[in-house]
């Protein structure tokens, strides 16, 4: 690939290759990164030509949204809620330090008063934005900011951004859209139901700008490429409205720039979050590094417009700020954007404060000599209003709905500026939809194997296909088998990773005998007896929005096999598996938007104060998180005030496979990896164990199964929380990864006692128990994997619905008697067990033997 000159050094394309690139977008033909960088140089009549074009494919998307002829801006304030930063750029003067802050009068951070102050000005004018804008993480720089939050008792900026945006929603009735800089998954978490909307320029994916001495942005790790594409990624993977763009002009080449466009648009297109795309140009700074770099010409605005709208496509919606041209809105508007930004009648715009905004009026005037009628918007675009959830919190709902127009998504001209309370949505616990789920499943199944948003909630299958395509390459595998089973018959714990992943490979005698050296270490480690637990599942709800693209399970809340069930009808299920044996109640459920983060509190008090002796098992990482964020509480706060209520261990789902490069493919929103290890970390420093798990069998290979075994190895090291290790095969029919045609049909036998053999071997002797399921694999499997390493069958269930929505056929119940037979298949005694593997109660045990673990009757279905 060839490198484009720099802006400004003469050399430029040939005028065939230009010519070329032209007829190309003017025909609708996709560009490579190449035509894009000499389109950037296009200037004169080609430039003209290409502007035109652009505007034709703009015009062709705003006729499909159904705002033909319409361009927009959003009425906003500005709110430089601190002006201090972790990150040095050249040409910026926003930022400051506390030392000029404090001769100037001004604290580290605005006030609350401040804040309100300029928002309910804006409020009076009609703005409907507050354009809240931050540097990124000043405390881990400057001691002042630390002490500051301290002070006012916020544990981090993104705790008083929250914070500050809940206020500014309930005393002004503005619509917060956050731009505090570099954002971890979890912030997202944490800020997603206090605004609609959030931002976050790219700027340029030229690694060269941030890593090299003399760079705009070198000496900012919050400007490395990388890190700002995870963030946008993240925006899309938590279904966040999100505002991003490209400065250009600050030493980048049109190459770059081109890539930086694709860069954009390949997030777009998995996603489908990206709802602006900001493209402005660089202005020399007095008092910068960068003064005397030459400004970007308004023919380099102009055509990286132009690019801009031919890579990203009619649906994109561009900006290009009016206040950094002088007066050129006609040529803008030519070049293909269709939107503004925001404008204030009240505020300076802080990062450019030498850069007066146009008069709304004079703006309305220009747009209307070119053809366009301005229009205003909220700081959530159209699109996203009409979409709902996810996209929109339901704590934001009554906010934005009291703005936006319903039949656009613009401002309502005429709405009411004014606070509204912030708080969770009524009656979470009122039992609706197929609360019978538990049993029909078994006997009428699944309404359709799919979601109606099947082809929109998930992401776009065929970015998908292209990203999952290299994870799914097997390797070639060179170390001796034969080895490797001698050193792990001799001493597992001395396996080395290329020996590790040979024995996972291992098929035909060569699998036989690993499973004989497993079974052989499960033996020596805890015998022969085979344990279960007589337990009932609890899915509390199936509505979820999270968009895993493995689960079968979630369903939005008008679809007909969605459910919630009322904390009676939990208590009721806890009673009922007490009475014929139950020392454990396992619960979990979707990511319910409309469930507070206390929720989770409210269900196991239920539990408890219905059935005191219960065990009670529940709510995964995800969940953890979930609840944390939702109540503005630490993983550790939550955690504590849940085991308060009554929470005894947690279950280790939602791990699937701890590499992101996976997680990424089979999950949509689901926690990172890093976050599921921080939580579970968490819990067992509080005391609360949970169990480890692992889905396999999807779009992963052999060497993510080694990673993801290791480290649950080194957790176990550190805390030694867990309880057992599950086996998880993935359950493919309904699966949507594999609808999609991505994943592969679950995995196979050999793949099944692989597994099982090298999870006793890799995880001993720090994670003694290794679970098999027979859900999963059914009776017969379950025998097998016995006889590979494992030493548990889990539990009765009693009632299981995630697999089976899922398409597993070896139906949601076992009894005592039936899981003993297992275990006699495989030649081995059965006992019963707790969920800390101890002695089980004889009163209990009495119980289950009388009862069989059977239940009397189940819950009438709601009328």
């Amino acid at each position: 690939m060839t490198t484009s000159a720099p802006p400004g050094t003469g050399q430029g394309p040939t005028e065939n290759s230009l010519r070329r690139a032209l007829k190309r977008a003017r025909d609708g033909v996709s560009l490579d990164v190449t035509e894009a960088a000499v389109l950037l140089q296009a200037r004169g009549e080609h430039l003209e030509d290409l502007a035109a074009s652009a505007a034709r494919v703009r015009d062709a998307g705003l006729e499909a949204a159904g705002r033909p002829g319409v361009i927009t801006y959003s009425k906003s304030v500005f709110i430089p809620l601190t002006r201090l930063c972790r990150d040095k750029c050249h040409y910026c003067t926003f930022v400051t330090v506390p030392g000029k802050l404090r001769r100037a009068g001004h604290g580290m951070f605005m006030s609350p008063d401040e804040v309100l102050d300029i928002a309910r000005k804006g409020a009076a004018l009609g703005c409907k934005e507050a354009l809240i804008t931050l540097g990124d993480k000043p405390e881990d720089r400057w001691p002042e900011a630390r002490e500051w939050l301290d002070a006012h008792g916020y544990d981090d900026t993104i705790a008083y951004v929250r914070a500050i945006s809940i206020r500014i929603l309930e005393e002004t009735g503005l619509l917060p859209h956050l731009n505090p800089g570099v954002m971890t998954w979890t912030d997202f978490q944490r800020l997603k139901p206090v605004a609609p909307s959030m931002g976050m320029m790219l700027e340029t994916t030229a690694t060269r700008l941030w890593s090299e001495p003399g760079g705009p942005h070198y000496g900012s790790p919050d400007k490395e490429p990388a890190v700002r594409l995870r963030v946008l990624e993240d925006a899309g993977r938590s279904s966040v409205p999100f505002t991003s763009g490209i400065l250009i002009g600050i030493g980048e080449t049109y190459e770059e720039r081109a890539e930086s466009l694709f860069a954009l648009r390949k997030i777009s297109r998995a996603h489908h979050g990206i709802q602006e795309l900001i493209i402005q140009n660089f202005r020399a700074k007095p008092d910068t590094a960068m003064r005397g770099m030459p400004d970007a010409e308004l023919d380099e605005l102009v055509a990286t417009v132009a690019v801009a709208r031919h890579v990203l496509g009619p649906s994109a919606c561009l900006q290009a700020p009016p206040n950094l041209v002088d007066a050129e809105y006609e040529r803008l508007i030519g070049a293909g954007i269709d939107d503004w930004g925001g404008i204030s009648p009240l505020t300076i715009d802080h990062v450019n404060p030498e850069r007066p905004w146009p008069q709304i009026e004079e703006l309305t005037e220009r747009s209307r000599a070119a053809g366009f009628e301005l229009r205003e918007r909220l700081c959530v675009y159209p699109e996203f209003v009409r979409r709902g959830e996810p996209w929109l919190d339901p704590r934001l709902r009554p906010h934005v709905a009291a703005l936006a127009d319903p039949a656009t998504g613009l401002a309502r001209p005429d709405a009411l500026l004014e606070g509204l309370p912030w708080q969770e949505p009524d009656e979470a616990f009122t039992a609706t939809g197929r609360t019978d789920l538990h049993r029909t499943i078994d006997t009428e199944g699944r309404t359709s194997d799919r979601r109606d948003d099947f082809d929109e909630v998930y992401g776009d299958w065929d970015a998908l296909r292209e990203a999952a395509a290299p994870g799914m390459v097997p390797e070639r595998i060179d170390t001796d088998v034969r080895e490797a089973l001698r050193t792990a018959a001799d001493d597992p714990t001395k396996l080395t990773d290329a020996e590790a992943l040979a024995l996972l490979h291992a098929d035909g005698p060569a699998l036989d005998a690993l499973c004989g050296v497993a079974d052989d270490v499960r033996k020596s480690a805890v015998g022969d007896d085979v344990t279960y637990i007589v337990t009932r599942n609890i899915n509390f709800t199936n509505v979820c929005y999270t968009g895993c693209r493995f689960c079968a399970f979630a369903q939005r809340r008008t679809d007909a096999d969605a459910y919630t069930l009322s904390l009676e009808q939990v208590a009721d299920r806890a009673q009922q598996a007490w009475d014929v044996g139950a020392v454990e109640v396992c619960m979990q459920g979707g990511i319910h938007p409309d469930l507070p983060g206390t929720a989770y509190f409210d269900i196991a008090k239920a539990v408890k104060t219905r059935v005191p002796g219960m065990h009670v098992h529940a709510f995964s990482p995800m969940e953890v998180v979930n609840g944390a964020t939702r109540t503005g509480l630490s993983v550790r706060e939550w955690l504590t005030a849940a085991k308060e209520a009554g929470l005894d261990t947690i279950p280790g789902t939602a791990a699937e496979i701890l590499d992101d490069e996976v997680r990424w493919i089979l999950t949509k929103g689901k926690l990172p990896a890093a976050t599921w290890i921080e939580v579970v970390e968490t819990a067992h420093e509080l005391g609360i164990r949970s169990s480890s798990t692992m889905m396999y069998g999807h779009v992963d290979q052999p060497r993510h199964w080694l990673g993801h075994l290791r480290t649950l190895a080194s957790i176990q090291q550190r805390t030694g929380g867990f309880t057992e290790f599950v086996t998880l095969p993935f359950v493919h029919t309904n699966a949507p990864v594999y609808l999609a045609g991505i994943a592969r049909p679950g995995p196979t036998v050999r793949d099944n006692r692989a597994v099982t053999a090298m999870a006793r071997l890799l995880l001993h002797p720090h994670i003694p128990n290794i679970q098999t399921s027979w859900v999963k694999l059914g009776a017969e499997g379950a025998a097998e994997m016995l006889r590979s390493g494992a030493n548990d069958l889990g539990g009765t269930l009693m009632e299981e619905t995630i697999s089976r929505m899922a398409g597993s056929s070896y139906g949601s119940y076992k009894s005592v008697k039936d899981l003993i037979a297992v275990a006699e298949a495989a030649g081995r005694p059965a006992r019963p067990r707790t969920t800390l593997y101890g002695e089980v109660p004889q009163e209990r045990r009495r119980a289950a033997e009388a009862s069989d673990g059977h239940l009397p009757e189940l819950l009438p279905v709601l009328d």
